[in-house]
């Protein structure tokens, strides 16, 4: 991205999901997670960098007791594209314990199931996963949802944790280009 203005996508963009719905259906997993997490509290894992927006956002929307982490694995688009480099394990004992991760985007799903394999093999006892979007695809995914506040459609989306080229993770609303 060399010598684009980050501003000049936007005038290129279009909006997926307007900051009212996505602001819905972070309430809605709210309810969802309040009424699943009354009576036993889980770790809350954050995947880092495109989790924060949404995490920051449902948080303070939560009313039961939980412990809080964040972790970070990036995924390298080498040959194969399925190796995934993790940068921050969870620092939280995650053994016997109900696991929610908490990331952006549903994309192919490489990244979360290496995640929720890692929370396996440290011995948690039940895993689930609130992702804000989804995309739709027509793969298999290796992964699923237990929690998903909107779909996207099959096209480079930005904003609410999702970056477009490292910026716009800012942005209230979801775009596409």
């Amino acid at each position: 991205m060399d010598n684009i203005n980050p501003k000049d996508y936007i005038k290129n963009a279009r909006i997926v999901h307007s900051q009212q719905t996505v602001n819905q259906a972070i309430a809605t997993i709210a309810v969802q997670l309040n009424a699943d997490y009354a009576s036993e509290p889980p770790v809350v894992l954050c995947v880092m960098g495109g989790g924060v927006y949404f995490t920051g956002q449902l948080l303070p929307k939560l009313d039961f007791l939980l412990e809080f982490d964040y972790i970070h694995a990036t995924r390298y688009h080498g040959v194969d594209g399925s190796v995934v480099e993790w940068l921050v394990k969870p620092k939280n004992t995650i053994h016997q314990r109900n696991i929610l991760i908490l990331d952006d985007i549903l994309d192919e799903g490489i990244t979360l199931k290496a995640i929720v394999d890692e929370c396996e093999k440290l011995g948690a006892k039940n895993i689930k996963i609130a992702v804000l979007v989804e995309k739709t695809l027509d793969i298999h995914k290796p992964i699923h949802a237990d929690y998903v506040g909107l779909m996207v459609p099959n096209l480079y989306v930005f904003g609410c944790g999702m970056d477009l080229y490292g910026w716009w993770r800012n942005l209230p609303a979801i775009y596409a280009l």
